[in-house]
């Protein structure tokens, strides 16, 4: 009798244990994305553009548009050593703890982190370090003490998976073609996957960032797609069971005829729209795909537009039980984002020298702006975009429906 009441408990341990296992994580269940306690979650995130990927258009450069190419600005500017040192003190300042907070405190339960391979990866010598491990570590532990759940975003891929500035490429999306390029990519994911693979905060991974714009041949590229997919999720696999694989959609994250059946029992199928109608026609194959598969779908980005739009888009999505994350959280000059940076009049001769067409030593030599002048815009631009300095816009957090 002791006999078989020991086995009870045992079993009874057994179960409770897997139970807790399997409810530990966000997770799938048909076409809901699932919280802790088993129930459908709604999804509402900020994606955090411009920390880990600088963009151009973040700081009103057009032409200086991708990361590289801000980079090289900047030394050109201030020298390799004093831009290396802005850098460090940029993505320290660019988001923090505060920042943080302060999302939680407007209602947003996820954010989207916008990641660069490099800062992961040494190209160098062909190892997985690199300074984006400390700040992903600093964000997660930030996330945790304030309960806002984190998706990562490999917005730049190793050769480039989108063919524009977005992805810091060479203008082609070099990825599909690379199987070097495809190895680092899975040697990055599989990495993260194995740092985070019980860490209950990390909602999923978002494996590539809007693959193969529109310009390029999609006969040839589009049916690569699916099947580097399901090869970078089964290696993912090895080491991570417990997260949620966000799959996006060809051309710019809007096309799922790309995809056959869901290959993994935890995938989402996600979509990206921007300056479209806001009627539910625009989203149906998307509705369509999911009721299809029984899958959840969700909206990775969206925005950049007026708040009548904004709104309008945001309760299309709701309605229709779409999670979403709006783009972006923090942005120079600008009313399209939670956080408004101050632009000075010193900053102004930085954009006008960057968009100059500067070709040759001379032009730099004659249209660049004093050390002085130079000095004073970037170290105004660490200070002002603290969270304390920025300016908050309600209307903006209105469209989205959220208060302070």
């Amino acid at each position: 009798m002791k006999r078989i009441i020991s086995c009870c408990f045992v079993l009874l341990f057994c179960f409770s244990s897997l139970f807790s296992q399997t409810n530990k994580y966000i997770s799938a269940k048909d076409d809901k994305i699932i919280d802790l306690d088993g129930n459908p979650i709604l999804l509402k995130g900020i994606n955090l553009g411009n920390w880990f990927v600088p963009e151009g258009y973040f700081i009103k450069l057009k032409d200086v548009s991708s990361p590289t190419r801000i980079y090289t600005l900047f030394n050109t500017l201030i020298g390799p050593a004093e831009a290396k040192s802005f850098w460090k003190e940029y993505r320290k300042n660019f988001i923090t703890y505060e920042d943080i907070k302060l999302v939680k405190s407007l209602g947003f339960n996820s954010i989207r982190l916008p990641f660069h391979y490099a800062l992961f990866y040494n190209t160098f010598n062909d190892k997985l370090e690199g300074d984006g491990y400390e700040l992903l570590n600093n964000l997660i532990q930030w996330c945790k003490k304030e309960n806002l759940y984190v998706l990562l975003d490999m917005h730049c891929a190793p050769g480039g998976q989108t063919g524009d500035n977005i992805d810091d490429s060479y203008g082609y999306p070099f990825l599909f073609e690379s199987e070097d390029d495809q190895l680092t990519t899975i040697k990055v994911w599989t990495k993260l996957a194995q740092i985070y693979a019980n860490e209950p905060i990390i909602l999923g991974y978002d494996l590539l960032n809007e693959p193969i714009a529109h310009y390029f041949d999609k006969e040839k590229l589009n049916p690569k797609l699916e099947p580097f997919f399901k090869r970078l999720t089964a290696e993912i696999r090895k080491y991570d069971v417990n997260h949620l694989i966000f799959i996006a959609g060809a051309q710019w994250n809007t096309n799922f005829t790309v995809f056959g059946p869901p290959f993994d029992n935890k995938s989402v199928y996600t979509f990206h729209k921007y300056w479209s109608a806001t009627t539910k026609d625009v989203i149906q194959e998307y509705l369509d795909y999911s009721t299809k598969y029984n899958v959840p779908i969700y909206l990775g980005e969206s925005g950049e537009n007026t708040n009548e739009w904004i709104n309008s888009f945001r309760i299309l999505l709701e309605e229709n039980n779409i999670g979403w994350c709006f783009w972006p959280y923090k942005k120079m000059d600008s009313e399209s984002c939670v956080l408004s940076i101050t632009k000075t009049t010193e900053f102004d001769s930085i954009i006008t020298f960057a968009n100059s067409n500067y070709v040759s030593y001379k032009d730099i030599r004659e249209k660049k702006p004093s050390d002085n002048i130079v000095k004073k815009a970037l170290q105004d631009y660490l200070e002002n975009m603290l969270t304390k300095n920025c300016k908050l816009n309600n209307e903006y957090l209105k469209a989205l429906g959220l208060k302070k």
